[in-house]
């Protein structure tokens, strides 16, 4: 008689398999050992095989307890390292459910603050700074964030720059350039997980009695931000306007 399909066993095997991977997909691209599209295709396997080791261990506790064994707990180890591979993914998805597929986000369609030091730190396998992708940026813009809009501070620009310079260094942003002369702040942000790189540009100028501060973030790699661009732009402007 054939032995019955130890759920349990392959729901753990599958787990540990899924949870190393996932590791490895986040440690090269992190590095630059891997590039973003097959690591990006590798943590969604990861999170294929996290799902099928929840499924396996759930069926597994199912039959423990149908079984009515006594040491239930061990057929959750299979679910719980699954659950940990699949949750950061999930909750990533969720955050950026909604957000339009776009990756350049700025507070000035018309006339957007314009990179110039960090033209030199991007790869040509980036995405482009010269030309918006798609066409119709602007417009799925406004559908998806109607709210930004550059920030008009009732300082002097001198003071402002500075306490921009400062906002900059206190989120541990790698700077590239700062000129007071033109009042255009360059720095990169690294995501603290995966690595991902993305670009900001601050413009600050005398607008009357006050000064007006536009921003423009830009991802390196992925078509869609999953809404991070315009969070940043959003909590960094709210920062300063204090």
């Amino acid at each position: 008689m054939n032995k019955p399909f130890d759920f349990t066993r392959w729901s753990l095997r599958i787990s540990l398999f899924s949870l190393l991977a996932a590791g490895f997909a986040v440690f090269g691209l992190r590095f630059s050992i891997i590039d973003f599209q097959p690591a990006l295709l590798g943590i969604a396997g990861t999170t294929l095989a996290g799902l099928l080791a929840i499924v396996f261990g759930l069926i597994g506790t199912l039959r423990a307890i149908k079984a009515k064994e006594t040491n239930i707990a061990s057929t959750l180890a299979g679910p719980a390292l699954g659950f940990l591979v699949v949750m950061p993914v999930l909750m990533a998805i969720m955050a950026g459910a909604g957000a339009p597929r776009i990756h350049d986000i700025t507070t000035d369609l018309a006339h957007p603050p314009e990179f110039v030091a960090i033209k030199a730190l991007r790869a040509p396998a980036h995405n482009s700074l010269d030309q918006p992708e798609p066409e119709n940026l602007s417009t799925l813009q406004k559908e998806g964030y109607p709210d930004l809009a550059p920030l008009l501070i009732p300082r002097p620009s001198d003071q402002v720059f500075e306490q921009a310079v400062a906002l900059v260094k206190k989120r541990g942003w790698e700077v590239a350039a700062v000129s007071a002369e033109s009042g255009r702040i360059e720095a990169t942000d690294t995501t603290r997980i995966m690595g991902f790189k993305d670009d900001v540009v601050i413009r600050i100028q005398a607008a009357g009695n006050k000064t007006q501060v536009d921003m423009r973030s830009a991802s390196r790699v992925g078509k869609s931000d999953l809404g991070m661009n315009a969070k940043r732009i959003r909590l960094f402007l709210a920062d300063l306007g204090k």
